[in-house]
């Protein structure tokens, strides 16, 4: 089992703390979500992770293993999915998953995905929300990176797509240690393991709805 640790991260714009002495913990078999409102640090925290987003404090460990702030994209162990799209809008979905992949069974492992045969000629920025979402999700999860950072999977896109992106998700699990953020929270509480809310730079355990009310997510 693989086993990603974050310790201790601090992150300040300027007077404002907004991530303080932030640890969490994710493990193969595992999906973590993370709730917060607008402004809150999820993002930022995620960002920080993966380095593209630089902060006062962190420290990353792998396996037992500490990753070198400056070297998470180089050493292939995460995998990060931004709130918003990254694929050139005017390729082909054919053409898009060879530009990922060189492996012809990977790229036949996306081709026969649910829905994505029949998307292949359709260009990207021709794509609804919910097509393009997945499509991405698909490209990225199928890295050989052992964690996900997957920052608001559900946003915005069509319930048919959330169902066969939480599939996904189950799916991977099995292989990979996942942290996500969203404001779903129904479909993000259906598919996690664990949860966690962002309030006050502070990190807090949520164990269910009743506990997003409790600490004013959700109203009641």
């Amino acid at each position: 089992m693989n086993k990603f640790i974050v310790n201790n991260v601090k992150k300040k714009y300027k007077d404002k703390q907004i991530l303080n002495d932030i640890s969490i913990e994710c493990k193969t078999n595992e999906i973590i979500t993370i709730f917060g409102r607008n402004g809150s640090g999820k993002s930022t925290l995620l960002q920080s992770i993966f380095g593209t987003i630089k902060t006062e404090h962190i420290e990353i460990i792998i396996n037992g293993n500490i990753i070198p702030y400056n070297n998470v994209i180089e050493s292939k162990k995460i995998a990060y999915f931004p709130q918003n799209s990254f694929l050139p809008k005017n390729f082909k979905v054919s053409d898009v998953i060879p530009m990922y992949f060189k492996n012809g069974e990977l790229q036949d492992k996306i081709f026969y995905s649910p829905r994505i045969n029949s998307l292949q000629h359709k260009k990207v920025g021709n794509l609804s929300l919910g097509e393009l979402r997945y499509f991405e999700l698909l490209l990225v999860s199928n890295l050989e990176h052992q964690f996900l950072l997957l920052d608001e999977p559900f946003s915005m896109i069509e319930p048919l797509f959330i169902e066969l992106i939480k599939e996904r998700l189950k799916l991977l699990k099995q292989e990979k240690g996942i942290i996500l953020t969203d404001h779903y929270y129904y479909d993000a509480l259906d598919i996690a393991d664990k949860s966690y809310l962002i309030k006050d730079a502070k990190i807090i355990p949520i164990l269910n709805r009743e506990d997003l009310i409790k600490h004013n997510y959700l109203i009641s």
